[in-house]
């Protein structure tokens, strides 16, 4: 069984800057891939980012990329997302996942197994 702990979220100005942290336990290799998805209000669930724990290799998705950076402090077994530059459209609940791999993954919420509980991110105009 994996667990998933966000923390980091909050309220910031258009512009502002927040880094989201999430924290992970469990048997590590149903973990070796962590995501980060959002969802705003009205929305469906959004895949934004993944990185691969074993090699750091990241990808993704359009909508956030320049601004947004997955990383990992693989001793503290924490996936981090910064995010920069933001943008009231960037308010929602942020939520990190994990699976297996992020071979042939496509950061669908189909792709992912475990989900954490989500933490929220407000972006005042």
């Amino acid at each position: 069984q994996v667990q998933l702990v966000e923390s980091g979220g909050g309220s910031v100005q258009a512009g502002g800057s927040l880094r989201l942290s999430c924290e992970a336990s469990g048997y590590r290799p149903l973990r070796a891939c962590m995501g980060w998805f959002r969802q705003g209000p009205g929305k469906v669930r959004e895949g934004m980012a993944m990185i691969f724990t074993t090699d750091d290799s990241t990808h993704y998705s359009d909508s956030v990329k320049g601004r947004f950076t997955i990383s990992q402090d693989y001793a503290k077994d924490t996936v981090y997302l910064q995010l920069n530059n933001l943008k009231p459209e960037d308010t929602a609940m942020y939520v990190c996942a994990a699976t297996l791999s992020c071979e042939g993954n496509y950061l669908r919420p189909g792709d992912f197994a475990y989900f954490g509980q989500g933490t929220q991110v407000t972006v005042a105009s």
